[in-house]
């Protein structure tokens, strides 16, 4: 079942949700809007009418919407507002990451050295040490915005690969997938995860209440994925969640049981403690290597995308702490979680 259009955030939101809606084109106005959106200064990545603008745009490729017309997908006017806005948001993205070094070293030890450079603030460690149920709903509610669509804005790649490459991308995600089993797909142990803290894990039902920046950090895995030209930074992005989950994923974990739930409730960041240990090799030395050998040109993509990955997550965790050290909701509004 498609989820309902998002409440707009400003006017370009409520401008496009308009004519989705109820019209057949794109009108003056939603196009006009989308020119002053994207011609804006900094602040891109929390600027809520831009990022949930773009995530109804993106959306359109993966679930879409209740009611809305699938002719709007490869709409080509619709087409050029997003490439509008993906401009803004890319600038964004080069602001915040800064110059990337490209170096002779094979690219796994580049994307290990470019990781451990990282100094972003631990959500993981607030969330296994101190934080409380609510405060987990809150995170949860805000990763819902990827998880219950887990692995599929790195899909995309896929078929724009070749060779080892392509063969380690998809044994990664076929465990992403569950290996199969629908239940076992990351996406419904995130859903279940959800509905055992009392959230609703319905696909996008949470939308009006996350932040800017949970959309910025999956508008930035679809912006990658959607496009060939960035294909090289679809995979440093994977590969960089996948080098650095497995222990977060621990604490996480510890986390919740502290609070008191066990396994059945804690088996989704149980499963990517065992499985990102070992997707770490597949995706920097099988993946990233092959696809830079290939392509040797690639390799600064890589080490973009990957640089993103921990750009984003930082974003994310410094909105939340600073909300909560506050006395804030991370949130927006006043809403009801409970499902």
């Amino acid at each position: 079942m498609a989820m309902r259009l998002p409440e707009p955030r400003g006017p370009l939101s409520e401008a496009l949700c308009r004519d989705l809606a109820t019209s057949t084109s794109l009108s003056a106005t939603t196009i006009g809007r989308a020119d002053r959106v994207a011609a804006a200064g900094a602040g891109a990545l929390t600027d809520e009418d831009l990022q949930i603008s773009l995530a109804v745009l993106y959306e359109l490729h993966y679930r879409s919407f209740e009611g809305i017309s699938e002719d709007w997908e490869w709409d080509p006017a619709l087409l050029g507002v997003r490439a509008a806005l993906e401009r803004r948001h890319l600038a964004a993205l080069r602001g915040l990451v800064g110059r990337i070094e490209v170096t002779e070293e094979p690219i796994d030890r580049q994307l290990t050295a470019l990781i451990a450079a990282d100094d972003g603030p631990s959500l993981s460690s607030f969330m296994a040490k101190q934080g409380s149920l609510e405060q987990w709903r809150e995170y949860l509610a805000l990763r819902s915005v990827y998880h219950l669509k887990e692995a599929d804005p790195h899909t995309f790649a896929i078929p724009r690969l070749s060779g080892r490459a392509k063969a380690a991308m998809v044994e990664i995600q076929a465990d992403e997938y569950g290996g199969g089993s629908a239940a076992r797909m990351h996406s419904e142990l995130f859903a279940g995860l959800m509905a055992a803290l009392g959230l609703d894990p319905a696909y996008g039902a949470l939308w009006d209440d996350a932040p800017a920046a949970a959309f910025a950090s999956v508008n930035t895995m679809s912006l990658f994925g959607l496009h060939r030209r960035w294909r090289g930074a679809a995979l440093g992005h994977l590969t960089a969640v996948e080098m650095t989950s497995s222990e977060p994923s621990r604490r996480y974990s510890a986390g919740l049981r502290r609070l008191g739930f066990d396994e059945r409730v804690t088996v989704f960041y149980d499963e990517h403690v065992e499985a990102d240990a070992v997707h770490e090799q597949i995706a920097s030395v099988d993946m990233c290597g092959s696809l830079v050998e290939e392509e040797p040109a690639l390799a600064a993509d890589v080490l973009f995308g990957a640089a993103c990955s921990l750009a984003m997550d930082g974003l994310a965790a410094v909105h939340l702490l600073g909300a909560w050290e506050s006395g804030r909701s991370g949130l927006r509004g006043q809403r009801t979680l409970a499902a």
